[in-house]
């Protein structure tokens, strides 16, 4: 059975390049975020139900046909790629994908990341690093072991700090991603940003969206991350900081610690003009908006008789029908989520 770590671009692979990516807003599409599973082995309440519906496997890319994809992206001008889930890191044999990857670091690829709930960590970021990925983000939303299971499902906070460990020491920059949660981790937002600067993490807050059925109402748990820096510049003092990773956050220095802090507002504070994002599921789904519902069938695509052609037309087809911006809304208790999927199912 063929690997992915024998996938080579055909010959006349130049062909393969195309237009850059522009959208119908002019602009320019260089980063994609690349979903490998809808599983976790979290059972996050803002994020999905704890009987969670998984998709059959057969519907899913095969590790070959994400590197393929992948390589179409990457003749189309997309210069870096994140790998998301689910858990990325649950996917069997998924180390192979990043070292395929990892080759095209410097040939059409800038950067290869993911982004991680952190329980696998510690037996793969030694692999990571040596794939060629150097940054990571560990979505952690509390350091209470207690509120952690009881916010995950699972008592797995342990597992965590030990797999953030292991990436440090494995020589990867590890930004720390946390969910503003009004009632949950308010009051200890300052102690986990603090936490992860004394660290040396990086920090991003957040805010909550509404994507897919979950137990309860987002309305209760949506904290506006507006109010939140007004209590943390009670405390800090925060400047704005120029830096930029090629994705939504907006950053702050923080002097007290030394840290930076990012920002990611869908609800209080609109960042869609800046959009250089396209997102795909592991079922190969082109999402050309995490809060829209348009997409293209990049799957049928690559399985067709004509892959590379079409796999080309579909790319087309979704910056023409990439949307101005979503229209995130958290105002309105029993109001149904803005798109019934699930974050696991389009990838963070």
């Amino acid at each position: 059975m063929t690997r992915v770590r024998d996938v080579l671009l055909p010959e006349g692979a130049n062909e393969l390049a195309g237009a850059p990516l522009v959208d119908g807003f002019q602009r320019s599409i260089t980063y994609l975020r690349l979903s490998v599973t809808d599983r976790c082995d979290l059972r996050c309440s803002y994020c999905m139900p704890e009987r969670m519906q998984f998709l059959p496997r057969k519907e899913v890319l095969s590790l070959e046909e994400l590197y393929k994809l992948s390589l179409g992206f990457i003749a189309r001008g997309v210069s870096k790629i994140r790998i998301t889930g689910g858990e990325p890191l649950v996917r069997r044999d998924i180390v192979e994908l990043f070292q395929a990857l990892g080759r095209k670091i410097g040939d059409g690829l800038d950067e290869l990341t993911l982004t991680t709930n952190g329980t696998q960590l510690a037996d793969h970021s030694d692999a990571l690093y040596a794939a060629g990925v150097r940054r990571i983000n560990v979505s952690l939303d509390t350091l209470d072991r207690e509120k952690f299971a009881q916010l995950s499902r699972r008592d797995a906070l342990p597992q965590v700090l030990e797999g953030i460990r292991a990436a440090k020491k494995a020589g990867l920059s590890v930004k720390i991603n946390a969910v503003a949660l009004k009632g949950i981790n308010e009051r200890e937002i300052a102690d986990l940003v603090g936490w992860a600067h004394a660290e040396g993490h990086d920090a991003t807050l957040i805010e909550v969206m509404p994507l897919g059925e979950v137990e309860g109402d987002r309305v209760d748990h949506y904290l506006p991350l507006s109010q939140v820096r007004e209590e943390l510049e009670s405390r800090w003092t925060l400047t704005t900081s120029a830096h930029a990773t090629g994705g939504p956050a907006r950053y702050v220095d923080i002097a007290e610690t030394g840290g930076r802090l990012g920002f990611i507002t869908p609800l209080t504070e609109n960042f869609c003009a800046g959009c250089n994002r396209l997102r795909v599921t592991a079922t190969g789904q082109l999402y050309p908006c995490l809060g829209g519902g348009e997409r293209v069938d990049l799957r049928a695509a690559l399985r067709s008789d004509s892959p590379d052609e079409n796999l080309q037309a579909a790319l087309d087809e979704a910056l023409r029908i990439k949307p101005e911006r979503h229209h995130f809304d958290i105002s309105e208790r029993g109001a149904d989520p803005a798109q019934p999927r699930h974050m696991s199912v389009t990838g963070g």
